[in-house]
């Protein structure tokens, strides 16, 4: 949505700056110009990107347009998520989890988050991972150097679609260059024409220049930058279970566990210690609650 309201007004600003000099639209609709810019740069693409970058560009840009699922009531329960499963492998050792994790969409503990559930990527992360805590044959510095590289993977593969669209849009001035070169090579060839047709012809080439700047500084670069800060609240969950795990296999019981995780989230999603507390509280089953209370 933001992104809408952003085009409306880019083009809201300078179109009517452009009317407000006495300007007319009409001279402005160049059909010919976006051809060559707008195909000049979609063949760009083409060429500086494998198949994997065009179908993983491809299959980004419709998430620019989708809100944001990563907000404050996700990082709740990935939390309260964490916090139960370390309470259940303190309470009943790490085989308890086996269950949950080999099929967590019938987990008693997974179930209470569909959020979580919802997230393959997530998901899959989190029961990966206990499931080598579990097998016991990694010790903590492995898992975290593991933990590392994959985090490090998914950040170079969330850049490619970013990049490509950066590099496209990098591209876009040059080619309205181009578009307005020639059309001032077809008005040079048109010399013989009235001085008022030749000074028409010269206004629609510089159209080409105008266009390849504004669709690359005000509509196809900023797409990267989207994507960047998207890719970025996805690394921040992974970053996030990772140092609620590592705390937890370091010792540390899963109230303070939980509580490194909930530093590492950024301050403007980030809950605080009293609302973590109070929703873990209040998702806990029974059972736990008992527990806690007699704790």
């Amino acid at each position: 949505m933001l992104i809408v309201i952003g085009y409306l007004v880019v083009i809201g600003t300078v179109l009517g700056g452009y009317m407000m000099t006495g300007g007319h639209l009409g001279a402005l609709y160049q059909p010919s110009e976006l051809i060559i810019i707008g195909g000049a740069g979609v063949g760009a693409f083409i060429v500086g990107n494998n198949g994997k970058a065009i179908k993983g560009t491809l299959k980004a840009l419709p998430m620019l347009f989708r809100r944001s699922k990563y907000t404050k009531d996700i990082y709740m329960d990935l939390l309260a998520l964490l916090y139960r499963l370390m309470a259940k492998s303190r309470q009943q050792g790490m085989f308890s989890l086996e269950r949950d994790i080999e099929n967590p969409q019938e987990s008693e503990i997974f179930s209470g988050y569909p959020r979580i559930l919802a997230d393959a990527m997530m998901l899959e992360f989190i029961t990966d991972y206990l499931r080598l805590i579990i097998s016991g044959n990694m010790n903590t510095f492995e898992i975290e150097a593991l933990m590392d590289e994959e985090i490090e993977t998914h950040e170079h593969e969330a850049e490619v679609p970013a990049s490509s669209l950066a590099a496209v849009g990098d591209s876009l001035p040059a080619f309205g260059i181009v578009a307005a070169v020639m059309g001032v090579v077809h008005a040079l060839a048109s010399a013989d024409r009235p001085a008022a047709e030749l000074g028409a012809l010269i206004a629609h080439a510089m159209v080409g220049t105008f266009l390849g700047i504004l669709l690359a500084y005000g509509f196809i670069s900023p797409l990267a930058s989207v994507l960047r800060q998207k890719s970025a609240e996805t690394t921040k969950m992974m970053q996030c279970v990772k140092v609620t795990l590592l705390s937890s296999l370091n010792g540390y019981a899963p109230p303070i566990a939980v509580e490194f995780g909930r530093k590492t989230l950024y301050s403007s999603e980030r809950p605080s210690f009293t609302e973590l507390d109070e929703h873990v509280r209040a998702v806990k089953n029974p059972a736990q609650q008992t527990t806690t209370e007699d704790a």
